[in-house]
């Protein structure tokens, strides 16, 4: 168990969770973080991977459910129990001065966030796999894991530096398992092209 954690980190949960703050918000983030509020998304994905390329969804649907378990078992399980820092809402020194969002204060220990760590390796996984399909846009699966990760230390369960390692571990998982599983579709024949639909331009003397 870690005891020395840089002075930086509970001072920038103060400004998040305390100053930097609006009515606003404070309705938005316990929402926003919250696993339901994202089912139309995951629904949208699985029905746009089926209908786009059908040979590749189960395979796809596999090891997306492979990233988000790594991820998890990497946080909660591993991680959490080793560090074993307690959350801002569960500190004595600190939960007096935080603000609590939440009907409760999560169990178990603070680091790492396995909000960010599982929300950033899906984002690795969703960008990498859908990129030639959503161009630009498949950035913001990006937005999408950095504001759900913002909103565990605005509501008071995490701190600033739980949220950035678990977003570099789920990162790394998120990567890593694109790799494999770019290497099985390659292995399995179920490469798929992307047709352009932009206008090809003709020569002057078509």
């Amino acid at each position: 168990m870690l005891s020395n954690w840089p002075n930086w980190d509970r001072e920038l949960f103060f400004l998040i969770n305390s100053e930097w703050t609006n009515p606003f918000l404070d309705q938005v983030f316990p929402w926003w973080r919250d696993m339901t509020a994202w089912y139309p998304l995951y629904l949208f994905l699985l029905v746009y991977v089926l209908v786009n390329f059908p040979r590749q969804f189960l395979l796809w649907l596999l090891f997306i459910v492979i990233t988000i378990s790594l991820s998890d078992q990497l946080s909660s399980s591993f991680l959490k129990n080793w560090i074993q820092r307690l959350r801002p809402c569960q500190d004595p020194e600190v939960s007096p001065y935080a603000r609590l969002l939440l009907d409760h204060c999560s169990g178990g220990f603070s680091f790492t966030s396995s909000h960010a760590c599982n929300h950033f390796a899906a984002a690795i996984f969703f960008h990498k796999t859908l990129h030639k399909y959503f161009s630009k846009w498949s950035l913001l699966f990006f937005f999408w894991a950095a504001t759900i990760s913002y909103g565990q230390v605005y509501t008071g369960v995490h701190y600033p530096l739980d949220i950035l390692a678990g977003g570099l571990a789920g990162t790394l998982i998120g990567w890593l398992m694109f790799l494999m599983y770019k290497k099985m579709i390659h292995r399995l024949g179920l490469e798929t092209t992307v047709v352009s639909t932009k206008p090809t331009k003709r020569s002057p003397n078509q």
